[in-house]
């Protein structure tokens, strides 16, 4: 009940006092006669919690002052992200002042929305949810904590086991293959101790494993050491962690397993890698791809082959990762195996490559999301097995591409509860919508998707009373369902903050500070935002896995280039294309703001008569967009590179009616093996309109035009000068 596994625990923050209270625009100002503790005019407090603009679930230092918050910062107690916060994080405070927050519940009748009160919403519900028991579901993003352990509560008290966990980005076929050949989903990634990082499209200082800031600080460790590490990237368009590269590899969609195995082969021919840990399957397969046969299938020269063959022979600590375009084809799983088979070979597994250990509270970790999951639900609701659906922390109507049909899946669903900040194009399908929080004005717990070697719990807790009297976060508005299906359990809790208060009482007091006083270990929670949870050390062993062979998709005349839907820090999957500071941010390769673009390879765009800023029109057999060509040579000659994030039909407005989608132009093709949405397999055609436009970026051009104002030095030179 409590998440604890048999002992209960919660965690909650002191009750922020405020001497202004907006409503409905009028303020009250009152002079500080007598100022509350901790308060001095015009000057700021900080307080510990949790960031949720990702699953990262990063400690953060929110600023407060006069009752308001102001400012966000990392939080430097937190293993994670150390005192960091990325943009996400810091644009937190946007989304929470945003002018277009949903403020009241609201029931659709007759098509039209009306306001009504958390009662009557909750009544509505209460006679569906009733009637549907084990036909009910939800639909969220990666969720963790105590809210997880809510909702579970919520399911098993209806009979229902139906959660459906999507994200846009994920590493879902990366933790199978995990799973399958270490024993361990969520291994520890320790780029900090590499002297190589091998980076098949794993863009893990962008958006790769939802932790950007937590890798970003041993990249920091890993480029300072006195033996600086060396990255190498391969991949179909060059990312931020491209961007940072010594040596960046473009490589055609798919063909990354192959060359995984050509680097493999000569691993083990030329430089006499152990192959003992592989099955025997596993040797022929690496055997039969020679780097000949895999230079001309898959376009890169055999020279660069080896090259990098030899520099990971020569590197004592090497870490091979792969990211989206290689999970993203129908043969991910097979191409992932074949990268990890790289770290197998060179002694990685223990290495670099660390166990994440046995979490203790197994109800309290990460579900993170998948696109699986998206799918799985569709082909639910179409067969009509959902009565009652709740939506949170996930839009699918805007990220399922048209070929999956969600909008008329939906309608077959009889009532959809979403509970969201803002209107958004899940929330113009649904029956009932419910307003939710800022997380800065509400409590919780997280335990973040990928966890830093010092396993954490985040704690969360309200920077600043609520703006809007009539929202509730996710805990309460579980609390209240559970209410409603087991009351005699759940009654004695007044509200969310009451059940963490509870839960924490009941922590081991191993975990409490100071055990003799429950008050004295609560404020240290507080105060510090983190509860530190030692793991049960489980080594990581390789199993023989019989390794399959990753395929190259073949050439198709009518649709020739390979559409790249690409993730980037700050819109991320298109869940922050509302706050105008991230619309503003750069995108890190192109520079191009506040719009959609499509980024083609010079040589190819002169094939096409394509020139920057012409309107193109991109077409796959599942739709069309037009938008916008950049021409940049950091994006292979047979991809066409589509960001992420924006096209928002229903999103305020600083989003709607901005840029394409091009998640919606997407196939269905899935992964062979775990069933993932295959978002790299799409087959696209361009073709130029008639049409022009300015392509609004940062900085007015791309080239130096001969001019030496940025100068590269090689590293040895660098080391000279400095006496190192």
């Amino acid at each position: 009940m409590m998440g604890w596994g048999g002992a209960g625990a919660a965690l909650s923050g002191c009750d922020l006092p405020t001497t202004v209270t907006l409503e409905e625009g009028k303020e009250d100002v009152v002079s500080y006669l007598m100022p509350e503790e901790y308060v001095i005019p015009g000057v700021g407090v900080w307080y510990a919690s949790t960031c949720t603009q990702c699953a990262a679930a990063c400690g953060t230092h929110g600023r407060v002052r006069e009752g308001r918050v102001l400012k966000m910062e990392g939080n430097p107690v937190s293993p994670l992200n150390k005192g960091k916060l990325c943009m996400m994080g810091q644009a937190g405070v946007q989304g929470h002042y945003h002018p277009d927050r949903i403020t009241e519940p609201q029931i659709r009748k007759n098509g039209s929305l009306t306001r009504v009160s958390w009662d009557q919403a909750f009544a509505t519900i209460q006679e569906k949810v009733g009637a549907a028991g084990e036909k009910v579901a939800w639909f969220t993003g990666s969720i963790s904590g105590h809210q997880k352990v809510l909702l579970d509560n919520h399911l098993g008290a209806l009979g229902s086991n139906n959660h459906f966990v999507h994200e846009v980005l994920n590493t879902a076929v990366w933790q199978a293959v995990s799973k399958d050949m270490l024993g361990d989903a969520s291994p520890n990634l320790r780029i900090d101790k590499s002297d190589l990082v091998l980076s098949f499209g794993a863009d893990f200082l962008g958006t790769w494993m939802s932790s950007p800031v937590h890798f970003a600080t041993q990249y920091a460790k890993f480029r300072t050491k006195k033996e600086r590490g060396m990255l190498v990237q391969i991949e179909p368009k060059m990312t931020l962690t491209g961007g940072s590269a010594d040596w960046w590899l473009p490589s055609k969609p798919g063909s990354e397993g192959l060359i995984a195995l050509a680097l493999a082969n000569e691993l083990i021919t030329t430089y006499s890698k152990d192959t003992t840990a592989l099955s025997d399957e596993t040797v022929a397969l690496i055997k039969q791809n020679d780097v000949a046969s895999v230079a001309k299938a898959t376009g890169m020269s055999a020279e660069q082959i080896k090259k990098l063959a030899a520099l990971a022979a020569r590197k004592k600590n090497v870490l091979a990762l792969a990211g989206a375009p290689v999970e993203g084809h129908t043969n991910g799983y097979a191409a992932v195996s074949a990268i990890m088979v790289l770290n197998v070979l060179l002694g990685s597994v223990g290495k670099t490559i660390e166990s994440g250990g046995a979490f203790p509270f197994a109800q309290l970790q990460a579900r993170s999301g998948n696109s699986g999951d998206l799918l799985r639900f569709t082909e639910a609701a179409k067969a009509s097995k959902l009565d009652v659906v709740f939506f949170h922390g996930s839009n699918p109507v805007y990220s399922a591409p048209n070929s999956v049909g969600m909008e008329a899946a939906l309608k077959n669903v009889g009532l959809k509860v979403a509970i969201s900040q803002f209107n958004n194009e899940t929330t113009a399908m649904a029956d009932v919508i419910l307003p939710e929080s800022s997380y800065l004005e509400d409590w919780g717990t997280h335990v973040g998707s990928h966890q830093a070697e010092q396993n954490v719990i985040g704690m969360q807790q309200p920077l600043m009373e609520k703006l809007y009297e009539n929202t509730k976060g996710l805990g309460d508005v579980l609390l209240a369902l559970l209410k409603q299906a087991k009351q005699a359990e759940y009654g004695q809790y007044a509200d969310y903050y009451a059940y963490l208060r509870h839960a924490f009482s009941s922590m081991p007091a191993s975990y409490k500070s100071d055990p003799a006083s429950d008050e004295h270990s609560w404020n240290n929670v507080l105060a510090n935002g983190v509860i530190n949870v030692e793991t049960t050390d489980q080594p990581l062993s390789v199993a023989k896995v019989a390794l399959s062979a990753p395929a190259i998709s073949a050439d198709d005349s009518q649709y020739p280039l390979h559409l790249v839907p690409s993730g980037r820090l700050g819109l991320w999957d298109g869940r922050h294309a509302n706050l105008p500071w991230l619309q503003e941010a750069p995108d890190q390769i192109s520079k191009v703001v506040w719009d959609s673009w499509a980024e083609l390879h010079p040589n190819t765009a002169k094939k096409l008569g394509i020139k920057s800023g012409n309107i193109i029109k991109v077409q796959s057999k599942q739709g069309e967009v037009k938008l916008k060509a950049v021409l940049l040579k950091s994006t292979h000659p047979d991809v066409i590179a589509i960001p992420m994030g924006q096209g928002h039909t229903e999103y305020g407005r600083y989003a709607t009616g901005l840029g394409v989608n091009p998640l919606k132009i997407l196939a269905t093709e899935t992964e062979s093996k775990t069933g993932e949405l295959a978002m790299y397999a799409t087959r696209v055609k361009v073709s130029k309109t008639n049409d022009d436009d300015v392509v609004v970026k940062m900085g007015s051009s791309d080239t130096q035009m001969g001019r030496k104002f940025v100068v590269t030095v090689p590293v040895a030179q660098v080391r000279r000068t400095e006496g190192v």
